[in-house]
């Protein structure tokens, strides 16, 4: 117990220095946009942010009391977790399997989807799933929802900002509260960090930042139910989940703040039909896990879902949960990878995963067209650097790697056939230990369309890289810490 404490406070302080280092991922656009409407209300004040230090003892202390029992797991997981990305793809052994063959079932295909089936990912729901391309387009679907619902609102995601944004839904989220229960859940560790940033498009002149977006939701006579998910070890949830009278759902990549309406270029989608029972099974979970009975929330038993025989589009929900040992995403983008035949094109905002890596450079030996879309300028130094030697590997291997010219948050891949976007991205911290929440599908439609209205477009717009235009110095330095993070 003694070794696996010492071990424990290593992996703590190690997970810290990484966290704060990675959390450019959702701070600090990058290029200017129109003003953002004013809040229908302003704070009364406002004083300093909530300070960084004291959500991290409060995330640590609170954890232990709270949390204990997952703590410690949690503890001994990330340790090992961090270990093992220590060795990723630096051992011949860890190379990727050379699995592929014609009898490989096609991504896209039913044989495909039996193939994830046995791999033992959660068995797909029919559902009804549309795009909301860019802050405009999510935004509006989402305040059409927020005023139409009749019966609940459940919202959480990573950052709830204290921005001109950020206030305007608290405030439409409290006055929905005087009439139907909302419920939001947002991440401590996340929020609190963005609180004290400067969005680079500018606040309202006569705009005033309430210090703590969570007391500011819940403050006088309110009737928002609040939680706030807490961090041990500083593991975050990255989830973005909105849900409406359990009718219809949002997932994908944008928090509440005035990065994702105006900055960044991002990606979410609505659902509809028997996923969206799913989602809110999800959901009431993640409420129970983050209440006042902490552990003991984990022996309440689960209500089964009884999810309806109706037409749809089969959609399978996958997680990475470092907590239930769910690393379905990357297991579903690793076999897809291997399967491909065709086509690998991939948009994220962050790549430093050795083993999506190797995959790719798999993928183009045996000659699939792989192509991925980088942000101009990643949001943070050590991401953006990262990013840079991922592209300088890709490159050398044959794959075709694009340059937005902004900041892209968005999180999209298809393989022939098959596709998934959600909330990770290509790094370790995203495929092993945060919370996320991605979809995938097959259906052919969808496929097509996110090609014509995301890949298509963004890589017209986007600027092909050559191995010339990267110079990095210090790259296998930059490599290893990127590859923790």
């Amino acid at each position: 117990m003694r070794r696996h404490l010492l071990y424990l406070s290593g992996t703590a302080l190690l997970q810290a220095a990484l966290s704060l280092a990675a959390f450019g991922e959702e701070r600090a656009g990058n290029h200017i946009a129109d003003k953002a409407s004013p809040p229908l209300h302003e704070p009364e004040n406002a004083t300093l942010p909530r300070p960084l230090l004291k959500t991290a003892f409060r995330s640590t202390v609170g954890s232990i009391i709270r949390h204990p029992l997952t703590t410690y797991h949690l503890g001994i997981t990330l340790s090992r977790r961090r270990g093992a990305t220590l060795f990723d793809n630096n051992l011949p052994t860890l190379q990727a399997a050379q699995l592929f063959s014609e009898q490989a079932p096609r991504p896209g295909s039913p044989e495909f989807e039996l193939h994830l089936d046995r791999a033992g990912l959660p068995d797909r729901i029919p559902g009804e799933l549309n795009y909301h391309i860019g802050g405009r387009e999510f935004f509006t679907a989402f305040e059409k929802e927020l005023a139409e619902a009749n019966l609940s609102i459940d919202s959480q995601v990573y950052i709830f900002d204290n921005d001109d944004i950020g206030v305007r839904y608290a405030n439409l989220l409290r006055a929905r509260a005087e009439e139907i229960p909302v419920r939001i859940i947002f991440d401590d560790l996340g929020s609190t960090m963005a609180h004290g940033k400067h969005p680079s498009s500018d606040l309202p002149q006569d705009f005033i930042q309430p210090a703590d977006i969570g007391a500011y939701l819940i403050e006088g006579k309110s009737n928002v139910l609040l939680r706030e998910t807490l961090n041990p070890w500083l593991i975050t949830d990255h989830t973005k989940l909105h849900i409406f009278d359990r009718k219809v759902a949002f997932l994908g990549g944008m928090n509440l703040g005035r990065e994702s309406r105006y900055e960044w270029h991002d990606l979410m989608v609505s659902v509809k039909g028997p996923v969206v029972d799913a989602l809110s099974s999800d959901y009431d979970q993640t409420w129970r896990r983050n209440g006042p009975l902490g552990d003991f929330a984990l022996f309440l038993r689960q209500k089964d879902i009884q999810l309806e025989e109706e037409p749809g589009t089969p959609l399978r929900l996958l997680r990475t949960d470092i907590l239930t040992a769910r690393n379905e995403i990357v297991l579903a983008m690793q076999q897809a990878i291997r399967c491909a035949r065709d086509r690998v094109w991939i948009e994220t905002p962050y790549f430093s995963s050795d083993i999506i890596e190797t995959e790719l450079k798999a993928a183009a030996t045996r000659g699939v067209d792989v192509r991925v879309i980088l942000p101009g300028k990643a949001n943070h130094q050590i991401m953006n650097a990262g990013n840079s030697v991922t592209a300088r590997n890709l490159l050398s291997a044959g794959v075709r790697v694009y340059q937005y010219p902004e900041m892209t948050h968005l999180k999209a891949m298809v393989c022939d056939g098959w596709a998934t976007v959600g909330s990770a991205n290509l790094d370790t911290i995203s495929l092993y230990i945060n919370r996320e929440l991605n979809v995938s599908f097959s259906e052919s439609k969808l496929v097509s369309e996110l090609i014509d209205r995301v890949f298509e477009p963004d890589f017209q717009t986007s600027s092909p890289l050559a191995i010339d235009d990267i110079d990095l110095k210090f790259a296998p330095l930059i490599e290893s810490i990127t590859d923790q993070l």
